[in-house]
């Protein structure tokens, strides 16, 4: 059943405005997430003519690494933001791969649509986790797939828990802004949900990328975007006090030698489990 593209939505003002935006989200985080989704369609393991629905494509990443793998495959890329969707649709590389305005936790489209439902660095986002993932079940038809994957920022994403350990570290009043906080990103979390849920054969893995920097400008410039808690939290600071920051960030990341290239790891937590028949 082929999925029948929704109206064409025109980003408003705003939107257009948040189409800038995800430029500087590529820069914070979208180039990470534009090395992570190759390896997490790997364990996802979506199959050639696979009808795939990317929950919360954002700038499209994941929905770009669908179309080189799968040759064959329809993918159908939902997000809220009208920019983003902007965004990912300039980018689609071909026909096949179409993208449009909606909600994860009210998806649009019939039961059982797709044989995969997919959803990369966005769940823990979504108010409502569980809703969003029994409607991921719901349009996934019995025996497909539903995949998700989210940072480890406890400990294993260590761009950023490194940002919120030296931040907290000045400002102990940002404690609760420490993305270590952020629900759905500890070992066993996502499998358990998955479980929850009812989906079978559940299967939980850590997947690790490295993220190269450049220097300590390749790294600090992104927060200065205002993008993301970490780019949000350094645009508030005033001037000093983001200088404070920065100057602590560039000792911890640099250690007192040039500034130049160095290379920090990121973990995230994936889950794939089955829908049962009826």
């Amino acid at each position: 059943m082929a999925i029948q593209p929704a109206p064409a939505q025109q980003p408003n003002e705003a939107e257009k405005k948040m189409f800038t935006v995800s430029s500087g989200y590529e820069r914070y985080m979208g180039r990470w997430s534009r090395q992570l989704a190759p390896v997490y369609v790997a364990f996802a393991a979506p199959k050639n003519g696979d009808r795939v629905l990317d929950v919360g494509t954002g700038t499209g990443a994941l929905a770009s690494a669908l179309e080189a793998a799968l040759g064959s495959s329809e993918i159908t890329g939902v997000d809220p933001s009208a920019g983003f969707i902007a965004y990912a649709a300039q980018n689609a590389k071909s026909g096949r791969a179409r993208f449009e305005v909606g909600d994860a936790q009210k998806l649009r489209f019939a039961d059982g649509s797709f044989d995969h439902a997919m959803s990369m660095l966005v769940i823990n986002f979504i108010p409502d986790h569980d809703k969003a993932l029994a409607e991921m079940r719901r349009v996934t038809r019995a025996g497909g797939t539903v995949s998700s994957c989210v940072w480890d920022y406890a400990d294993g994403m260590e761009s950023l828990r490194i940002f919120w350990d030296e931040a907290v570290a000045l400002d102990p009043a940002a404690e609760p802004k420490h993305e270590r906080n952020m629900k759905l990103t500890r070992e066993g979390q996502l499998g358990a949900l998955w479980k929850r849920a009812g989906l079978g054969n559940v299967v939980e893995k850590a997947l690790v990328i490295d993220q190269a920097f450049k220097s300590f400008d390749d790294y600090w410039g992104p927060f200065l975007t205002g993008v993301g808690p970490g780019g949000a939290y350094v645009v508030s600071l005033p001037e000093d006090r983001r200088k404070a920051l920065e100057d602590r960030m560039r000792a911890r990341l640099l250690g007192g030698r040039a500034d130049g290239p160095f290379n920090l790891k990121a973990r995230v937590w994936c889950a794939r489990g089955q829908v049962p028949a009826p």
